[in-house]
Formats: C-alpha cells, structure tokens, sequence
C-alpha cells in the first residue's frame, strides 16, 4: 500500500515482524495532538498507509525534528522496548548545527522542566563531540564573521526538547530552532544557505532486538537539504565515519557567560 495523494512513502529503515525504523522528514507531526494543532499529515497516518497490521509509536520526535522513529508491531514489543528506553540502554545520536564553537567535547548536566516551564525539573544530561566548523565572512550586529559548528550529540535522558534547550542554556542555540533558538542566525542561514528547517537529526540508534536480544545499529542518512548546507559550508557528510566512536567527555561551556560568536 502507499499514501495518498501528495503524501510520500515514508523510508523504512529497519522492517521485521515485530519492529519498525522509519525515517521521518522535518517539519512531519508524530500524531494528532493538543501541541501540533489539526494538521491533515501525520507520521502514523502515513505510516499506516503503507504497513498492514497493528503499529505503535515507541517513542517521539519533535515536529521539526528529522529521524529515526521506533514503530512496534504489538504491545507487548512496544512494553520491552519502553523499558529499554527507561533503563536508557538505548543509545541515540543527533546531528546538529549550533550557533559558535563549543568544546571539541563536553557535557551539560541541567535538570528541565515538561512541556510547561513552570513545572518540576528533573534530571537531564546531554554529551556531544564537534564534528566540523565554518566561520562566515558575513557581518551580524557587531560582529564581521559569524561562527558555526556540526556537532554530534547524545543525550543521556529524553526530557521534552532537552538538546534544544540545552543547547540554548549554554548559550549554542540550534540552527531553525524557533522555540530556544537566535532568530538573526535563523534568518541568516535562511537568506544566505537557503536552509529554512531546524538543523536536529535523529542520526543513530542502537538497542537490542526486544525479541532475541540481537544489537540492532540503526542509521538515518542525511537528506538532499543536509548534503546541500554541507557542500555550501564545505563539511563532509559523517554517514561513512564510524558510527559508535567513543566521546570523551568535557568541560561544559559556563552557562553563564556567551560563547564569542
């Protein structure tokens, strides 16, 4: 089966009986709810379109971000792989574009709060190592050159927007990112890189088969809008590095002070 008219298929990354890995666009709503509005394009809908059978979300990505997505195939799957998810054996790795250059690696350890930002905080850990930097010879307030970074991150917990606030807590917000980010950097790469969507990708996942324990390495591959920023910046794609390299860990950057632009 496939979507229907003006939907596109949505990649399958991973397909046995029991699991699901999709790969969902930018800017695709996970499902109906109170958060995203009445959409008529959802990613369980689509899905559902092109897979028989009964699917259930294992987990959540933001609207605007791009990635990989766990489908179980039964509740009793969907139950093994939650708890996978809360014993946080599952390992989960983003590519992101921030603002400045962070520490060739690091930490930011900061309890977050839910969806409402007056609500508890609980703990939130999230690690990266920088992959690549450009500095632009174009002027933004005060300064004549404008500094970016590629990083890859892992976050340790899966607090609500937790990379995009952390990011923005330490003062490196995300490229696109509307809700925590620098509008003037957004509009930047809007208007000089013709990059209009937050630069966050679900990149890589590794778990174990919820069935028979086999180490399952998934990989999302980075679209058409990532490989073109990257030839306009002169980055290399890390789709052929190694995909589980140690990161060491850093000094995270004083949360308190702003990184130089």
């Amino acid at each position: 089966m496939t979507g229907g008219a003006g939907e596109a298929p949505l990649p399958i990354l991973y397909r046995d009986e029991q699991l699901l890995a999709v790969d969902k666009p930018a800017a695709l709503a996970m499902h109906r709810s109170r958060l995203v509005g009445s959409d008529e394009d959802y990613l369980i809908d689509r899905l559902r379109a092109q897979v028989d059978g009964p699917l259930q979300l294992v987990h959540r990505l933001d609207r605007a971000t791009s990635g990989i997505v766990l489908v179980a195939r039964s509740a009793e799957v969907a139950a093994a792989l939650g708890r996978q998810l809360m014993a946080r054996t599952v390992r989960k790795r983003y590519l992101a574009v921030c603002r400045g250059w962070p520490d060739a690696a690091g930490e930011i350890d900061y309890p977050l709060p839910g969806v409402r930002e007056n609500g508890p905080r609980k703990p939130a850990v999230t690690r990266w190592r920088r992959l690549a930097t450009v500095e632009l010879p174009i002027a933004l307030g005060r300064y004549p050159q404008q500094r970016y970074a590629l990083l890859e991150v892992e976050p340790e917990t899966g607090r609500y927007r937790q990379i995009r606030r952390h990011f923005s807590h330490v003062h490196h917000p995300l490229i696109g990112d509307t809700s925590h980010g620098r509008g003037e950097h957004n509009r930047l790469f809007r208007q000089h890189l013709g990059s209009h969507r937050l630069l966050l990708h679900a990149w890589r996942l590794r778990l174990r088969h919820p069935l028979d324990d086999r180490l399952l390495d998934l990989h999302a591959p980075l679209d058409a809008d990532w490989l073109r920023l990257f030839a306009r910046l002169g980055w290399t794609s890390p789709d052929e590095a190694e995909a589980w390299p140690d990161v060491p860990a850093g000094p995270a950057p004083h949360a308190d002070r702003p990184d130089p632009p």
